[in-house]
């Protein structure tokens, strides 16, 4: 097992440019075998928010300056150490065909923008799609020994059906059909500008050349640049009345939005989260011919577990 313990953040700019130096056919680095991720995992054991990078979120999420963390921050804070590991460790995937295709974070309680707390990401449950292979990177935010935060994102590695799957049907990603409108929950339609990818970037660190331009975003097989995945999330729920203290927001993302649109928030009412494991629906669209581009569900936990 390889474990690195870091007591900051890697900063964007060395990052990015271990991925560069990572794709130079430099050395020796043999086949990695696809039937195992590696044994890893990377600490920040003691992450103090930068309150510059913090507001910024707020800002461009929509979220409000309210001296919380916004629920969804831990996984922008972890992507740093996500790319690290793809870079550092023997990854069995390229890591510019990886597709973002579900994310889901749990908050246990509240966090104060100014608690140090320690963060870890991992990799976990490799299995086969009917598209390839996928994968998790779980993330957990502990404030002392008390764990605070935990998030999944999973990726998918399009690529040849495993063997093991080729005899199996596949199961498609359920449809998401856009909702009659709740006239109690949210609704909302708003213009995504075309500028978003590169502004997001700046704050998220995330970099990845399909967000920023259309130019660039067409080397990837993008007709456009793309929103951010973590952005259209954020904004969903920035849109919405605050959150329960104490709650999981599960996302799929569906059809990419392509830079600039005009989409339409249909959520349930917050207020019927009442008892533990009550949901709430929520979802983005095109608001031009109704095809989805994130569907979400918030599930209240018990605060006192």
């Amino acid at each position: 097992m390889s474990d690195k313990h870091y007591d900051a953040l890697p900063k964007a700019h060395t990052t990015y440019a271990n991925i560069v130096k990572s794709l130079l056919p430099i050395g020796n680095s043999g086949k990695v075998s696809r039937d195992q991720l590696p044994q890893a995992t990377y600490y920040v054991d003691d992450l103090h928010i930068e309150q510059n990078n913090l507001n910024d979120y707020r800002k461009i999420c929509g979220f409000a300056d309210n001296g919380k963390v916004p629920i969804t921050y831990f996984s922008v804070l972890s992507q740093t150490l996500q790319m690290n590991m793809m870079v550092k460790e023997p990854f069995p995937f390229a890591m510019l065909g990886l597709v973002h295709v579900d994310n889901s974070v749990t908050q246990y309680r509240p966090i104060g923008e100014g608690e140090t707390v320690a963060m870890s990401v991992t990799f976990d449950n490799l299995r086969d799609h009917a598209q390839g292979q996928q994968f998790d990177f779980v993330t957990t935010v502990k404030s002392k020994d008390e764990i605070v935060w935990e998030g999944t994102s999973t990726y998918l590695s399009r690529g040849k059906k495993p063997a093991s799957t080729k005899d199996k049907k596949s199961s498609p990603r359920p449809v998401t059909v856009k909702p009659t409108v709740n006239e109690e929950g949210v609704h909302s339609i708003f213009e995504v500008p075309e500028d978003i990818g590169r502004r997001y970037a700046f704050v998220s660190g995330d970099f990845n050349l399909i967000h920023l331009h259309p130019l660039s975003a067409r080397a990837f097989g993008f007709p456009k640049a793309i929103a951010h995945g973590m952005w259209s999330k954020a904004k969903c729920l920035a849109m919405m009345d605050e959150l329960p203290d104490a709650c999981t927001v599960e996302v799929s993302f569906k059809l990419p939005i392509f830079l600039p649109s005009e989409v339409e928030l249909i959520a349930d009412p917050l207020a019927q989260l009442e008892n533990a494991e009550d949901t709430c629906e929520f979802g983005l669209f095109s608001a031009k011919n109704d095809k989805p581009h994130l569907a979400g569900v918030i599930t209240l936990q018990d605060e006192n577990k």
